[in-house]
């Protein structure tokens, strides 16, 4: 984090062009209080820059996601045996050679993770190849010239392996616990994020060495976590990837990712498909049995304080949003889903409650192993399938 000189006693002080000045006082309910009012000339050079983004060749690239990616997702880690069981599953997803380890930000329940940065970046200082990212930083509850030294700071000592993907919250007791009025927590977000990329933006192009550079140019790859058509809306008015949460059903997540391409500066353009997923492989179909038993009584307690569009999600059948079953099952599932969704990256969470540690490392070796590579093989994207096809001779 970025400090004050020491000789400032000003605690609204925020650092401008190599010196300090004042910033405007927060309004009453929460310490950066959002403007109503849209920066118009602010907007229009967003959509500007969105709409040159780069092609999906070259975001693929900078998420170094040249054939489709598996990556793993974690919960919080409380308590030392925790700690080091997630210290384990990290261990064995750099050893699986998969893409990344992802984390979200929740606070005040059991099992969630108040800190995904500073949490990663100790799994960051034990790897050498592995990426990092947060399924959901979430901006309207932080300071955002924090974050940007936060994450300028995490993909500096990481080597540049950091992804972020951001969220606004949605649980009311929450927000408000940190002083943001939920109907404000969009433009919140929106006032946030412009002003951690004007930072890094500023800081990047500095000869000098600063905190706020970011190893990765112009910054760590970004995604938005999004469900509704309003979060939807935010991330493609950015030309910014939206992430699938784990309880849309497959069905929401084609209909999202036709809305979000609506949605873009250039609805012909593409960008990269993300989404978090309840993925669990055996062979046993006792061990199976369990894992459904268990996402069933998950998720039936999840309930409380959801937003209605999770309410239904829930409501479908539990084969419509997870995917359990035989290593050959789960390849003939995956590759029906891939055919239709085409996903640059599968998050995915092996571990459930009421499965032990050795089968849901089971899990996850299969599907690293065996059946991910099997997906990606049986569905060759368009421009791989049209190089394919000009190699076959004719007749």
């Amino acid at each position: 984090m970025q400090q004050i000189p020491p000789d400032s006693e000003d605690r609204g002080a925020i650092p401008s062009n190599g010196g300090w000045k004042r910033r405007a006082p927060a309004a009453p309910g929460g310490r950066f209080l959002a403007s109503a009012a849209r920066d118009t000339v602010r907007r229009v050079s967003q959509a500007a820059d969105a709409a040159t983004s780069p092609d999906l060749a070259s975001l693929r690239g900078t998420w170094s996601l040249e054939t489709p990616g598996l990556a793993l997702s974690l919960g919080g880690a409380h308590g030392p045996d925790q700690a080091a069981a997630h210290r384990a599953w990290v261990d064995l997803a750099e050893a699986l050679s998969l893409h990344s380890v992802w984390l979200p930000e929740m606070h005040f329940q059991p099992g969630v993770c108040p800190a995904p940065l500073l949490e990663l970046a100790g799994y960051a200082a034990r790897t050498q190849r592995l990426r990092f990212g947060t399924t959901s930083l979430l901006l309207p509850l932080h300071p955002p010239e924090e974050i940007a030294a936060e994450i300028a700071t995490l993909d500096q000592i990481s080597g540049g392996r950091l992804l972020i993907g951001l969220g606004r919250g949605f649980q009311r007791p929450m927000l408000e616990a940190f002083g943001v009025p939920p109907a404000e927590k969009r433009d919140r977000f929106d006032e946030a994020l412009d002003r951690i990329l004007d930072l890094w933006r500023e800081h990047n192009a500095r000869e000098a060495r600063t905190p706020l550079q970011t190893t990765q140019r112009p910054h760590p790859p970004l995604a938005v976590a999004a469900f509704g058509p309003k979060g939807l809306a935010q991330a493609a008015r950015r030309g910014l990837p939206y992430l699938a949460s784990p309880v849309e059903t497959f069905d929401q997540i084609a209909a999202n990712q036709a809305r979000h391409r609506e949605g873009l500066p250039d609805p012909k353009s593409e960008v990269l498909k993300l989404a978090l997923r309840t993925v669990f492989v055996h062979e046993d179909t006792a061990v199976l049995d369990a894992a459904r038993s268990a996402l069933e009584r998950e998720m039936a307690g999840r309930r409380k304080g959801m937003p209605k569009a999770v309410h239904e999600a829930l409501d479908a059948p539990l084969e419509d949003r997870a995917v359990v079953g035989t290593p050959d099952e789960v390849r003939a599932r995956l590759t029906r889903i891939q055919s239709r969704l085409d996903l640059d990256l599968l998050v995915a969470r092996p571990q459930l409650s009421q499965i032990g540690r050795e089968d849901a490392e089971r899990s996850l070796r299969l599907l690293a192993e065996e059946v991910w590579p099997a997906v990606v093989e049986a569905t060759p994207r368009p421009a791989d399938r049209l190089r394919v096809s000009r190699r076959r001779p004719l007749g």
